[in-house]
């Protein structure tokens, strides 16, 4: 079973910022316009006691936009920070599978194809989703093996998302489907071709993060068989 730390660390592997900075016990990361996921603060050791008065007001002041990500053993963190004024924004369920698992049935002849570098047509699936370019270079940023997928349906170009490995866990990232394909089915072969790519680079396990508000993809990927390892949040300041 991989470890929830395993793959918090896969986040910071896969979906990388574009630099990172320690002040006191914090991890400050400078997401250069990627997003909420490289640009939280995080302790540097999860579950460590909370940081102390000082220490907080330091990050808060390095920080333009103090935002913090809460995993799962960082409770005494995340009381701090309620006590402080910060509100939960985006709760994140981790999922994961052994690739195998995903990889028992044949994709449908062109549904999807592995593609690194990215097409133009994979880059404008996912600005119509808002995976705009600062996204596109988190993507060329991560260092391990990574591949696109594009995914086909209807003879269209209608789905693209972004896998990449570290430490032997192939994290997805990045998934959209053009709205008008949706609920055929596509996103599933995505998966698939994911887990298919995965078992052959040599991971042992598949992950995908997705917000509690996004009920389609959390049907999704309970429905492949995939279960809930991890979870996170963010705080952020709301007043």
């Amino acid at each position: 079973m991989t470890s929830p730390s395993a793959l918090y660390a896969a986040i910071d592997g896969t979906w990388p910022a574009l630099s990172m900075r320690d002040v006191g016990p914090f991890a400050l990361r400078d997401g250069d316009g990627g997003g909420q996921r490289v640009s939280a603060a995080t302790l540097r050791e999860a579950g460590a006691p909370g940081p102390d008065e000082q220490a907080l007001c330091a990050a808060e002041q390095a920080m333009d936009r103090p935002l913090f990500m809460i995993r799962d053993s960082d409770t005494a963190l995340d009381a701090a920070l309620q006590a402080r004024g910060y509100a939960i924004k985006d709760p994140v369920t981790l999922y994961t599978c052994a690739p195998a698992s995903l990889a028992d049935r044949p994709i449908p002849r062109v549904t999807t194809f592995c593609i690194w570098e990215p097409l133009q047509i994979m880059a404008d699936i996912w600005a119509e989703g808002g995976i705009d370019a600062a996204r596109l270079r988190v993507m060329h940023r991560a260092a391990g093996p990574k591949t696109g997928i594009l995914g086909r349906i209807d003879d269209q170009p209608a789905a693209a998302a972004f896998v990449a490995i570290h430490d032997g866990i192939a994290m997805l990232h990045a998934l959209e489907v053009r709205a008008a394909h949706r609920r055929k089915g596509l996103a599933a072969w995505v998966m698939r071709q994911s887990a298919i790519w995965a078992a052959d680079q040599g991971a042992r396990t598949l992950s995908v993060l997705v917000t509690t508000a996004n009920e389609p993809a959390n049907a999704l990927y309970a429905s492949l068989g995939m279960t809930p390892a991890a979870t996170y949040h963010y705080r952020v300041k709301t007043s």
